[in-house]
């Protein structure tokens, strides 16, 4: 009778994903302190001591989980909202998509960025912040693109002042999506494209009429 064949050996980066993976199940479902080596290492099908030899402590992994998944995020976000001949809301509409399938498709990955990794210290939160600037600036290059550009000669005041009103958008739509993503979570059936158009129809509107010249004048503005 021929031996049992060998169960054949992953590569270590093969291992290490898996590990990660189980990782974040685990973190997402108990949350950072409740979670236990021995489960993540139970969920990897791995030994504990091979998952400390591979990813070190349960503060190690937690901070690798959120590298990974942030990561992961702003590239499918910056992939979608590539410059390219599409126009700035087509590119917009493309990066909402993104990011509204991630949270849809990732909802342990969402829970562990969005909802655990800001209240565990600040390592942990400035480990997003970080990429969640990377959306911000993304995001703010596309609504620059769609305001006219200030008039040659400009002394630099309308750059400055082009700037920091995109920047203000920019912050102020990153805002929405995520208070968004937390809503479409709650919402059985609601779709990625779905939640994206919302946005888009709230937000991408009043920056086309912006683009125009209009803007919002409160009623001291109009008094006298």
């Amino acid at each position: 009778m021929d031996p049992q064949p060998s169960r054949k050996r992953l590569p270590r980066k093969v291992r290490e994903q898996q590990m990660l993976d189980a990782a974040v199940q685990v973190f997402s479902r108990n949350g950072f302190h409740a979670a236990s080596m021995d489960e993540v290492a139970e969920h990897a099908q791995v030994s504990k001591p091979l998952l400390y030899l591979y990813l070190g402590s349960k503060e190690e992994i937690f901070s690798a989980c959120i590298a990974r998944e942030a990561d992961r995020l702003v590239n499918l976000i910056g992939s979608a909202a590539h410059p390219g001949a599409d126009d700035p809301a087509e590119r917009l509409w493309r990066g909402l998509t993104a990011f509204f399938t991630y949270v849809a498709d990732h909802r342990a990955s969402w829970v562990v960025l969005y909802q655990q990794a800001r209240s565990q210290g600040d390592s942990f939160a400035t480990q997003v912040a970080r990429s969640r600037t990377e959306i911000i600036d993304t995001v703010g290059e596309l609504v620059r693109q769609s305001m006219p550009a200030p008039a040659r000669g400009d002394d630099g005041g309308d750059y400055v002042a082009l700037r920091r009103e995109s920047a203000a958008v920019a912050h102020a739509l990153v805002g929405a999506a995520d208070a968004l993503a937390e809503w479409a979570l709650t919402v059985p059936g609601e779709q990625p494209q779905a939640t994206a158009r919302r946005l888009m129809n709230t937000l991408w509107i009043g920056l086309e009429r912006r683009a125009k010249g209009e803007g919002y004048h409160a009623p001291e503005d109009m008094a006298g």
